[in-house]
């Protein structure tokens, strides 16, 4: 199936008005890269709801940073995933070849930026990070985020950032899953890229914070990847 094309937007703005309240926080990131696991999955997919599941069992884990992210074009044949995205189908498509897959599907996982067709995480690295991470929120809600280059970091740096809600149910009516009720731990809400960065001088960027569905907490994932390979150089999240 041929996947639509779509110019990611990073926008830069001040938090929205009726933002959740958050305590204002500083996170930095780790010695160590933690496992970055992404997984593309649809509530139009009758192979995904235990990929699903897997992904929710890994809430908790020390060193593990978790997105789901829901394309949107299994969304014809039945049933309109409401957490799908354009955008999320474009990420997908732009990591074939370089991530290792030949080609778009799902369940699919991602883990520290390779196709990993085995639901069982490798052992933690003790790979240097070539990169230090750091979340800061304001009293006033603003959320910042910092890069700086350490020892071994590429010239072509490639950062994004994604808000995730956990505790998400929805009863398909519709598609082949028709009649499961699905829960999702772990759900892109948000996400963009950022403009690429040289690695030489440190970075900071304003990311817009937006409202948590009623009931769901958000947490903002940081991730930076090497341009070339897409290897993940650092990870870190804030939660509300």
């Amino acid at each position: 199936m041929k996947l639509p094309a779509l110019t990611l937007i990073l926008g830069l703005a001040t938090p929205l008005a009726g933002a959740q309240p958050c305590a204002a926080a500083t996170v930095q990131s780790g010695a160590a890269v933690p496992r970055v696991v992404e997984l593309y999955t649809s509530e139009g997919c009758s192979s995904c709801p235990p990929a699903d599941r897997w992904l929710g069992g890994l809430k908790g884990q020390p060193g593990v940073i978790a997105a789901a992210f829901h394309v949107d074009y299994w969304n014809g044949l039945g049933w309109p995933d409401r957490f799908s995205s354009p955008a999320f189908t474009e990420r997908q498509r732009q990591g074939i070849g370089r991530n290792g897959a030949r080609y778009a599907y799902t369940p699919q996982l991602v883990v520290n930026g390779r196709d990993w067709p085995a639901a069982v995480l490798p052992a933690p690295a003790a790979e240097p990070a070539r990169v230090r991470l750091t979340w800061q929120r304001s009293a006033a809600g603003e959320l910042r985020l910092a890069a700086q280059p350490l020892a071994g970091a590429p010239s072509r740096i490639v950062l994004w950032w994604a808000r995730v809600e956990d505790g998400h149910v929805s009863r398909v009516r519709a598609g082949e899953n028709r009649g499961e009720t699905l829960r999702h731990d772990s759900v892109v809400r948000d996400y963009a890229q950022l403009p690429l960065w040289d690695g030489r001088e440190r970075g900071e960027w304003t990311v817009p914070v937006k409202p948590a569905e009623p009931g769901h907490a958000s947490r903002w994932l940081a991730v930076a990847t090497d341009a070339a390979t897409g290897a993940v150089l650092q990870a870190v999240e804030i939660g509300c």
